[in-house]
Parts: C-alpha cells; sequence; structure tokens
C-alpha cells in the first residue's frame, strides 16, 4: 500500500514538473542611463521549449514595464506597447534595440554601467498557467561591446 501510495505521488510531481514551460535566457542587458534618464530598455534571448508567451514584465527600477515592438511604417520607426510577446517552440526570439524589447519607464533612480537591474518574467504556457523567472540583469552602455553584439 505504501508502495503505491508513493508511486502516485511520484507520478503527480513528474505531471507537475512537466507542466512547466521551460524558459532560457541568454545575453540579458539593460541600458545604462544618464541622470534625469526617465525610461530605458532591457534586451535579452528567450527560447522556449514548449510553445508559451511572454505576458508581462516587472521591476521595482521602474514605476511601469512594458513589452514594446519597433517597426518600420512608410519610412518612420514606430514603436508601440504589445499585450504579449509569443515564444515558439524550439526558436529563439531576440529582444534587441530596433527590434521587440523591454521599456523601463519611470526609472526610480539613474542605472549605471555595472548595475544589476531586477527584472521578473511572466510567461504564458498553452495551458494559460502562468510562471515567474526573476533575472538580476546587468547594465551596459550602448556602445559596450556587449551591447552591440546585439
Amino acid at each position: 500500500m505504501k508502495q503505491l501510495i508513493l508511486a502516485s505521488l511520484l507520478a503527480l510531481s513528474a505531471t507537475a514538473v512537466l507542466a512547466q514551460v521551460q524558459i532560457g535566457v541568454k545575453d540579458p542587458w539593460v541600458r545604462a542611463t544618464v541622470q534625469q534618464q526617465k525610461t530605458t530598455g532591457a534586451f535579452m534571448q528567450l527560447s522556449a521549449r514548449q510553445d508559451a508567451r511572454l505576458v508581462e514584465v516587472r521591476s521595482p527600477a521602474a514605476a511601469t514595464v512594458e513589452i514594446h515592438e519597433m517597426s518600420m511604417a512608410n519610412n518612420v520607426m514606430k514603436m508601440r506597447s504589445v499585450a504579449g510577446l509569443d515564444l515558439p517552440a524550439g526558436q529563439t526570439i531576440g529582444l534587441k534595440p530596433g527590434g521587440y524589447h523591454i521599456m523601463l519607464i519611470n526609472l526610480k533612480q539613474q542605472i549605471k554601467d555595472g548595475d544589476l537591474v531586477p527584472l521578473t518574467l511572466v510567461v504564458e504556457g498553452k495551458d494559460k498557467k502562468r510562471q515567474t523567472i526573476e533575472l538580476q540583469v546587468p547594465a551596459r552602455p550602448l556602445n559596450s561591446a556587449g551591447a552591440m553584439k546585439h
């Protein structure tokens, strides 16, 4: 009887683990700011083992955090907030200057080169269950080698 209960518990815990979407985060960075600058961007590469969607980003460093898209329309670069970003299984989605990125708006203080900026990514799986990913993202100046490789 004990073995049956133990086997049932192990099966339930394995199911719970499989239900979570596994997200990979590579090369995250936040653009350092100058004094009085109130916005900045965060960039990284995201990949998912199963179809998922980035639905929210939070940070105590800013009053508002949004997922943004930059695109060209009639020779004009436009930036707009988007409700989420699809993360198709097996594909790497780049959040980079000039494309999709994370905007930190109404910064609470200057972000200096080398600072670690806390970000919380909220990802939703196909089953609509959400999980959070806690990051400490290094700040880099825009012209740094790490920033330029994107």
